[in-house]
């Protein structure tokens, strides 16, 4: 959903257009979680409706007036303005007012008041605890951060979940009742309380860098602002004594790894480049070293997280000097404990390219095929890129083609129906791949 679509008015278009989705997603969050903390959380709809009142006035201003020069410092004092006018007169907030008068007595402003950034980072953590209450069941937990944290639609949560936009709609709305009959805190927890939200901050985190590392919506398979918004968050939460795991930083770990390669991903046109034919000395060393001393942090416990297995996976990525040289027989036993750990579909998936890459393309048929839950991804275009790989190794051309064709049908990103196309190409499929590419301009 665009930003348009969230607020109803006419969608932007060209520069401007892109930049207020852009500052949408990168502000939406902190403003959010910061005057939640104002507010009380039991007017959090309230304070999504100031952030959302702000990026109207910046899709109805910004056309005719320019783009401001600190497009971000405009929203945050739209942000402010907005919701000290919202103090000053509501009278639900009127308790609010000696905390003012206290304030501005020390040389403090209203505005200091509402978004101080020395009280902000704490917010964005406070704000995902509050998400990940045990009130609220815990596919919701992940769906209300999503929306409330990164100003994913219902419809982008719905993909990540395989599920449809009507009953993420519904869960966002029960969970928000709930967490307002409640009156949940706006607080960092502690004891057992603390360590049974920390695993669905964790996935929340989790699934917030996947969305970025590949997007299922736009013109770009990658959102690079997610994936390093992700990673400023998971930083921030082993750093504070609350999230300071060893699951916490073999996921900071996974990330860190991943995201080493991001740039690499595509060419300078924006088409997605297979790990074979990615240009490894583009890879982020840095990042790379960040990732395996998080990945050594996070072996200070002996139980051993899904996190653990995948930041494995990657470091092995990372240490192979070319594609040839990638030790898949060590992938492929991690996997093994992957799905003993995790028996989601995807990894499953996964698991099959590895067994392809050890023992052949007919093995990995035969792993997807023995997938349990195989028909969870009937709607998930990597699937059927997956088949088409295999039989085209086994020069089975019409049935690389077919699964390829069904691919494209499902492939929502414009880089991804263009290297599609270009697969049938190389397969021969000529007239079809035309159609399709002229199809995929529309997309």
């Amino acid at each position: 959903m665009t930003a348009s679509e969230k607020t109803g008015s006419a969608p932007p278009t060209g520069e401007v257009g892109q930049i207020v989705e852009h500052f949408f997603r990168h502000e939406a969050g902190r403003i959010v979680s910061t005057l939640t903390r104002i507010f009380g959380v039991e007017h959090l709809n309230l304070a999504e409706d100031v952030v959302q009142e702000t990026l109207i006035r910046a899709l109805q201003t910004w056309p005719y007036y320019g783009i401001p020069k600190n497009p971000s410092a405009w929203i945050t004092q739209v942000a402010k303005n907005l919701a000290v006018d919202l103090i000053r007169r509501d009278k639900i907030f009127r308790r609010k007012e000696n905390e003012i008068a206290h304030l501005a007595e020390h040389g403090t402003t209203v505005e200091d008041c509402v978004l101080s950034e020395d009280k902000i980072q704490d917010d964005r953590l406070r704000m995902m605890f509050v998400c990940c209450h045990p009130l609220v069941p815990r596919e919701t937990q992940v769906a209300l951060a999503l929306k409330t944290l990164c100003g994913f639609s219902a419809a982008e949560i719905a993909r990540a979940f395989l599920t449809s936009e009507a009953a993420i709609a519904k869960k966002l709305t029960r969970a928000k009742q709930k967490i307002r009959d409640a009156r949940v805190p706006f607080e960092i927890p502690a004891g057992e309380e603390l360590t049974g939200r920390l695993e669905g901050v964790m996935q929340t985190l989790y699934l917030l860098f996947n969305e970025g590392y590949k997007a299922s919506l736009g013109e770009h398979v990658i959102r690079e602002e997610l994936c390093r918004e992700a990673i400023r968050l998971c930083a921030l939460l082993v750093e504070h004594p609350a999230g300071n795991r060893a699951p916490s930083h073999a996921l900071l770990a996974l990330m860190l790894l991943n995201g080493a390669r991001l740039r690499s991903r595509t060419d300078a046109d924006g088409n997605i480049l297979r790990l074979k034919e990615q240009d490894r000395s583009s890879w982020d060393q840095a990042m790379i070293a960040r990732g395996l001393f998080h990945l050594m942090q996070s072996t200070r416990s002996n139980a051993v997280s899904a996190y653990h297995l995948q930041a494995a996976i990657a470091a092995c990525h990372c240490a192979a000097k070319d594609y040839e040289s990638t030790d898949w027989k060590r992938i492929l036993s991690l996997y093994d404990h992957l799905v003993e750990i995790d028996d989601s579909p995807v990894v499953a998936l996964n698991r099959a390219v590895a067994v392809a890459n050890v023992h052949g393309p007919k093995a990995g048929l035969e792993a997807i095929e023995a997938i349990p839950n195989l028909d969870q991804l009937n709607s998930y275009y990597l699937l059927y890129v997956v088949l088409g790989e295999f039989e085209a190794n086994l020069n089975n051309r019409q049935a690389a083609i077919n699964y390829f064709r069904k691919s494209l049908q499902l492939a929502t990103i414009h880089s991804e129906q263009l290297f599609l196309s270009k697969k049938l190409e190389e397969l021969g499929d000529a007239a079809e791949s035309i159609r399709s590419k002229r199809g995929a301009g529309h997309a």
